[in-house]
Parts: structure tokens; C-alpha cells; sequence
């Protein structure tokens, strides 16, 4: 057990899952309902919350909650579980050192300053939430990379690209939604006792700024995934008329040839002393004629210019 701050008005201790024991004892006069929670904290992999508010003014947020997920692999996440009430907040196997951009110190810093263990945990999960801003800030900069990556070169391994950032941004608010729902429990339990505090509205300020980053990242990639579609389906199009005008400019060739390609005894072609200048001839002049009927009616469209740079359909 580590004891990171014991206050005069609250404190907090970190324990292991292997010290339930030890937690069993500290919580002991609190309610004889925790049982259950110690049971799942060894074992609980997923997001948990549970609330209790006793006769006497009790009030208690518990639960667990994974607060850092690799986009890779769906077993590598880092869950801690807790027990809160204003007095006391207990964390079992929360590890600081994940944190890439939040120093420990200065978590503990703020903490000194709460007055309570109720504004205490706002300060853990606004600092939280300061990494995942952090996190986010980073896939802005990979979904920036990918619309400019989109426009000079599109083929198939942008669309990739492009569903992978979707999947990471679904991880996003899989990782983000439990936090929303724990901060929507604490302003339930503890109503006015939080929602004039500083603490909690800046802390509400810090999720509800991560939440409308997502939504509005979630529009661009739906916009990328539309557009990509577009172009897709105009190429699609472009690749069938493609083959539908050779195969029709080349129907000459193969019904002139299947023609005279036949074994009849009497094919008066067969004698004829310029029947092959003369069915060459017919041939290319059929070929012609016919590309040039649908060049006037406009069925080549762009299919003999050359692809533009930079463009998306040319």
C-alpha cells in the first residue's frame, strides 16, 4: 500500500489487487455492501461503475476504469479500479508511469490543494483527460497528413489508411465514454456539492472538449469515406465504359474475321485477286466510323486523355 496524501480533511491510498485484505479493513465501517466490488477487482478487464447513497449521508462512486488502450492490441490496455467517498479515495493498481506527458509530481501538486477526496479524483481525471487531449492532438496531425496524402496519390492503401484512423478514433471514444459516464455519476451523487466547484466544471470543460474534437473528426473521416467512395465508383464506371468501347470498336474485327474465318467451299471472297487489301480496308474504315459515331454522340468521354496529377477523377 502507498499512502500518496493523508490530509487533515482526506486522504488517498493506492493499493495492489493482491491487498484486498488490506482494503477490506480500511473500508470496513464505510458499508457492508463492498464485498462485491472487492471480489471483481482482481478479476474485472472492463469498465465498471456502481453507486451508494446511504440513510446517514454516505456517499459512494466505485467501479474500474481502463484509462489507456493500444491501438494495436486489443489485450494491451491499463485498467485501475477505485472507491471514492469525500473522505478517502482508494485506487488499486493505477500506474502513473504510463502517463506520457503528465508528470506525477504535478498531479500530486494539485491534489495537495484539494479539500476534499471528491475534488481530489476530479483533479486525477482532469489531468486524464489532459493525456488523452494530448493522444487526440496527435491523430489531428495523422488526419491532416492523410487528406493531403489523399489528394496527390489515392489508391488503395489510402483507404486503408483511412479505416485505420477510423478504427482508432472508435478506440477514442470506446476509452472516453466511461469517463463521461463517471463524471455524469459524481454530479448525480453529489449535485450542488460539485457543479458550482472549479474543479469540476474545468474538468467537464477538459471532456467536454475531447468529446466535441472526436465528433467533429468523426464528420472528416465520414467526408474522406464519402469522397473515397465517389471516386471509387466514378473509376468503377470509368473501367466498365473503358471496356465496353474497345469491346464495341473492336466488334469489326471480330465479325469480319469470324466471317471470312469460315470453311465454306463456296466464298466467292476467297478469289478475289485484292480481297485481302480489300478486307483490311473495310476493317479499318468500320473501326473508324464506329469510334467516331460514339465520339459524337460523347460515349468516350475523357477515356483517351491522360490522368492529371493531383486530380481525383482525372
Amino acid at each position: 500500500m502507498k499512502k500518496y496524501r493523508n490530509g487533515e480533511n482526506w486522504s488517498w491510498y493506492q493499493f495492489e489487487k493482491d491487498e484486498i485484505n488490506d482494503i477490506k479493513q480500511l473500508i470496513a465501517n464505510d458499508t457492508c455492501s463492498n464485498t462485491e466490488w472487492l471480489k471483481k477487482v482482481p478479476k474485472n478487464k472492463i469498465n465498471l461503475l456502481k453507486i451508494e447513497i446511504h440513510e446517514e449521508g454516505k456517499k459512494i462512486v466505485k467501479g474500474s476504469l481502463i484509462y489507456k488502450q493500444s491501438f494495436e492490441d486489443e489485450l494491451d490496455y491499463e485498467i485501475f479500479h477505485f472507491y471514492l467517498t469525500k473522505e478517502r479515495l482508494i485506487t488499486v493498481d493505477l500506474d502513473l508511469s504510463v502517463f506520457k506527458y503528465i508528470n506525477a509530481d504535478s498531479i500530486f501538486e494539485q491534489m495537495d490543494r484539494a479539500e476534499n477526496a471528491l475534488d481530489g479524483f476530479l483533479i486525477f481525471i482532469g489531468e486524464l483527460m489532459n493525456e488523452m487531449l494530448y493522444g487526440i492532438d496527435q491523430y489531428e496531425e495523422a488526419l491532416k497528413k492523410l487528406i493531403w496524402t489523399m489528394h496527390k496519390k489515392n489508391d488503395i492503401s489510402i483507404l486503408d489508411k483511412i479505416y485505420k484512423l477510423r478504427h482508432e478514433l472508435l478506440l477514442w471514444k470506446n476509452i472516453l465514454i466511461p469517463i463521461k459516464e463517471l463524471k455524469m455519476t459524481i454530479e448525480e451523487v453529489y449535485l450542488s456539492e460539485v457543479n458550482e466547484g472549479e474543479i469540476f466544471i474545468r474538468t467537464c470543460k477538459r471532456i467536454e472538449r475531447a468529446i466535441e474534437l472526436l465528433n467533429e473528426y468523426e464528420h472528416e473521416i465520414d467526408s474522406i469515406i464519402k469522397l473515397e467512395e465517389i471516386i471509387s465508383s466514378h473509376r468503377g464506371n470509368e473501367i466498365m465504359k473503358t471496356l465496353t468501347v474497345i469491346t464495341t470498336v473492336f466488334t469489326p474485327v471480330m465479325a469480319l474475321g469470324a466471317l471470312w474465318g469460315m470453311n465454306f467451299r463456296n466464298m466467292p471472297e476467297l478469289e478475289w485477286k485484292y480481297g485481302y487489301l480489300f478486307s483490311i480496308l473495310l476493317i479499318i474504315a468500320s473501326t473508324i466510323l464506329i469510334y467516331w459515331f460514339m465520339h459524337v454522340k460523347g460515349w468516350t468521354g475523357d477515356l483517351l486523355k491522360g490522368r492529371k496529377k493531383g486530380s481525383f477523377f482525372k
